[in-house]
C-alpha cells in the first residue's frame, strides 16, 4: 500500500506549492488535510512550522509515519515513484532527461532568484527601489523563458514534450502564471504560451490555480 500523505503544507501563491497541487490532481492523490502557511504574514518562520520544515518554506508533505518531505522537485519525484500512474516522465530515457532539464531550468535558474526571501532582501537589506526590483525580476524571467522556448521549439504536441503533461508542464505553468502577474512580456515565446494556454484548460491544472485555493483572499 502506498504511503499516505497526512498533511500537505501549501500557500496559494507559492509557485512551488502550485507544482505539487497540479501533480496531486493529475495523480488523483488527496492528502488527508492541507495546512495553509501564509508566507506574506511570515507564518513559515514560526517555531511550530520550523519543526516541520527548518528551511521555512513550502511545500512540504508530512506522511502518516511522521516523515516529512520537502523541496518541490524531490516531492514530485517521490510522487512519481510511489504513485506511478499516470506517469509524469516519458518512458524514453533521452526524453526523460530533457523533461528533467526543462524542469531544472525553472526550479534552479529562474525561481530561486525571484522568490519571496530574495525580493525581501533586495528591499529590506539592500534598499533596492521597487522599480529596480521589478527590473530584476523581469530580467531573470525573460532570460529563463528564452532558454525554455529554445528547449521545446522543435518538440511536437500540445504540452512541452508530447500530448500528455509531464514534470516540464508542472513547472512551467506556475512560472508563467507568476510572470503574467508581474506583467512580464512573454508574447515573444509562442511555444511556451501555446503550452500554457492548453495546459490551463486541463482539469488538474485548472483546479490547482491559485485563485481557486481556500486560502486565496476573496476579492474586495
Amino acid at each position: 500500500m502506498a504511503p499516505q500523505i497526512k498533511t500537505f503544507y501549501s500557500y496559494f501563491r507559492s509557485s512551488t506549492a502550485y507544482r505539487l497541487r497540479i501533480a496531486l490532481a493529475l495523480k488523483g492523490v488527496t492528502p488527508q488535510e492541507t495546512c495553509y502557511v501564509n508566507l506574506l504574514k511570515g507564518e513559515q518562520h514560526s517555531e511550530e512550522y520550523r519543526q516541520v520544515n527548518p528551511a521555512a518554506a513550502v511545500p512540504a508533505f508530512e506522511l502518516e509515519d511522521g516523515m516529512v518531505l520537502t523541496q518541490s522537485l524531490a516531492m514530485l519525484e517521490w510522487l512519481e515513484e510511489v504513485y506511478p500512474q499516470p506517469t509524469l516522465l516519458p518512458v524514453d530515457n533521452i526524453l526523460r532527461a530533457k523533461v528533467r532539464a526543462f524542469a531544472d531550468v525553472v526550479a534552479t535558474d529562474m525561481h530561486p532568484v525571484n522568490n519571496l526571501r530574495i525580493l525581501h532582501y533586495l528591499t529590506n537589506e539592500l534598499n533596492v527601489p521597487e522599480e529596480a526590483k521589478m527590473q530584476w525580476m523581469h530580467h531573470w524571467m525573460r532570460k529563463g523563458f528564452a532558454v525554455l522556448e529554445s528547449m521545446i521549439a522543435a518538440e511536437k504536441g500540445k504540452f512541452c514534450f508530447g500530448d500528455t503533461p509531464t514534470l516540464a508542464d508542472i513547472c512551467l505553468v506556475p512560472q508563467i502564471y507568476n510572470a503574467l502577474r508581474f506583467e512580464v512580456k512573454i508574447t515573444t515565446y509562442p511555444r511556451l504560451m501555446a503550452v500554457y494556454s492548453h495546459a490551463s484548460q486541463h482539469p488538474a491544472f485548472a483546479q490547482a490555480a491559485p485563485e481557486l485555493q481556500p486560502d486565496c483572499p476573496s476579492p474586495t
